[in-house]
């Protein structure tokens, strides 16, 4: 099964974070990808929410704005995509990642397409 790690902090967490401390979040990504390997399908660190395009249908036309969907606390700063037997072993392995972060976790489902 796929698993979609979204990895949320607050917008200044990083700027307000020591060298030493950026330096120890690193190493725990670092350990992760150790722990996990060839389970990570794919992942990214994402750009801020300042530089987010919002797409929205409005009177059923397309409608862009820049930044983010809506104001919140945290940030998404980036993902994973892990396949995993089960989510314990998903919430195993993420136990390695920052403990200064809230990380979303959701199953993948299959959608069928029609051709």
């Amino acid at each position: 099964m796929k698993y979609l790690v979204l990895i949320a902090y607050p917008p200044d967490g990083w700027a307000k974070a020591s060298p030493e401390q950026q330096q120890e979040w690193m190493a725990d990504h670092g350990r992760f990808h150790e722990a996990v390997g060839p389970a990570i399908l794919g992942g990214e660190a994402l750009a801020g929410p300042e530089s987010a395009t919002t797409l929205r249908h409005i009177d059923g036309k397309p409608v862009l704005t820049d930044g983010p969907f809506a104001e919140t606390a945290e940030m998404i700063g980036g993902f994973y995509l892990l396949e995993a037997p089960d989510l314990d072993t998903v919430t195993g392995w993420c136990e390695i990642l920052p403990d200064g972060y809230s990380l979303e976790i959701r199953p993948c489902i299959d959608v069928d397409m029609p051709s």
